[in-house]
């Protein structure tokens, strides 16, 4: 990362001429989204869905789904969400594809189909783009594998693989060596229709939109704090599903108004689930003036707002490694509120942000290195020296690896500065807020 001439085509984010100031509504939370496109095609019957992310990585589910058998109709609503019905195949399974199933960038595609189609007698073969590919998949080939599940090549770190099926899939008590919604949900998701109880044990907590959900299309789950299991097998049957906004993409949105003198927004409609909120448990410790209001639940998910005023002092804290699941994908915007703190942030255990969309923690710290803040790594730690007189040089160039999260960070530094900055492939926040710098500028009083 530098200043000198990119080959790749990059955005200039001019400053916002105020403060952010009002009532926004972010997109439908990505996760949810997936498991609700993809439980539904599962289910016997008609879902109906809505406040659904229309995003590359959500796309990248439905076309999946399509491809297997299920029949998907899904529109575009006003206010730039997805909402109609989904009918799934159910008892008689998924259709054998044409062709590889193609995931694009969306690493919860990949690796959940491979939970969904490991029970049914067919051969799925699932690729993706050159960044996907880089990705690591042995995570779930693993358990996958124990359940009975074979694969080709037999033991593959990385995508295309191909997944072939089994019909009499043994139940699994597993320890996971990580905290990993996407394998858990795989396994979980397998365990449905294996004979008896699957168990997966996690080191931390992880997200348990999976957990939560898979009640609601009528299959028994217990849910602990770093336990989860199904019994089976099971019958999914339809349900109706409301996505609520998105906390990661909320979070960006937040950073914005503590990093924008006068500025005060209220985030509205949000999950407000424990395990996705880290976010604010964080900036809360950094002395921020956030909090968040309970206005209700979707299904088992609690919703409500969020409000976040500026806050002119902000200081460094330490975040412990069974937190860091909960702010994972958060840790690049949390990293450059740090970088106008007091003292110094440490994130403990992040070395998951190696193998995300790019390897995010090199990336983090090239980038804060063109603010002059000091940022490093020891071990899997990450460490960030702030400086609350931050002054942005000009003509920085950011390089967001086609990372939607380090895209959408970087452009925080040029909205709410003083000087305008370059994001490279700006255009990859497609893959979970399109509108972003829409909804800020829609912000500015």
């Amino acid at each position: 990362m530098s200043n000198s001439e990119f080959a790749e085509p990059y955005t200039i984010i001019e400053p916002f001429g105020g403060p952010f100031k009002g009532d926004v509504t972010v997109p439908g939370d990505k996760s949810i989204s997936h498991r609700a496109v993809l439980f539904a095609a599962m289910a016997e019957g008609t879902s109906h869905l809505s406040g659904v992310l229309d995003s590359e990585d959500v796309r990248a589910s439905i076309r999946a789904v399509e491809a297997l058998g299920a029949e998907v109709d899904l529109k575009a609503q006003p206010d730039g969400s997805l909402s109609g019905t989904v009918t799934g195949w159910g008892a008689e399974g998924p259709s054998q594809p044409a062709a590889p199933i193609d995931c694009g960038n969306s690493g919860t595609t990949a690796r959940l189909l491979m939970g969904i189609v490991a029970p049914w007698d067919i051969e799925v073969t699932i690729t993706g783009d050159e960044s996907l590919k880089k990705r690591p998949m042995r995570r779930i080939v693993a358990p996958l594998a124990k359940m009975g599940v074979d694969f080709k090549p037999e033991t593959p770190e990385t995508l295309p693989i191909t997944v072939c099926g089994n019909r009499a899939l043994r139940a699994i008590d597993y320890a996971s060596p990580m905290a990993s919604a996407q394998l858990k949900t795989a396994v979980l998701l397998a365990g449905v229709f294996a004979d008896g109880t699957t168990t997966v044990n996690e080191p931390a907590p992880s997200r348990n939109h999976t957990e939560l959900m898979l009640p609601e299309f009528n299959v028994p789950t217990t849910a602990g704090t770093r336990v989860a299991t199904v019994t089976g097998p099971a019958e999914m049957l339809a349900s109706d599903v409301v996505v609520p906004g998105d906390p990661s993409s909320a979070a960006f949105v937040a950073a914005a108004a503590l990093l924008k003198p006068g500025s005060s927004v209220t985030i509205q409609n949000v999950s407000l689930n424990p395990a996705r909120i880290g976010f604010v448990r964080t900036l809360e410790r950094m002395g921020a003036d956030i909090r968040e209001s309970y206005g209700g639940h979707e299904g088992k998910e609690p919703r409500g707002t969020i409000t976040v005023n500026y806050t002119p002092v902000l200081r460094g804290c330490e975040i412990p490694s069974q937190h860091i699941a909960s702010v994972i994908d958060e840790i690049p915007v949390l990293a450059l509120v740090a970088a106008h703190a007091r003292g110094i942030t440490v994130f403990h255990e992040v070395g998951e942000l190696r193998v995300k969309e790019s390897d995010r923690l090199k990336a983090i710290i090239d980038g804060l290195a063109l603010l002059g803040v000091d940022a490093w790594e020891e071990g899997d730690d990450l460490f960030v020296e702030g400086n609350p007189q931050l002054q942005v040089p000009q003509g920085v160039v950011f390089e967001s690896y086609g990372d939607h999260r380090l895209a959408m960070t970087w452009a925080l530094v040029g909205a709410c500065g003083r000087v305008p900055v370059s994001v490279t492939r700006f255009t990859c926040v497609a893959v979970s807020y399109p509108d972003f710098l829409a909804d800020l500028k829609g912000l500015v009083k």
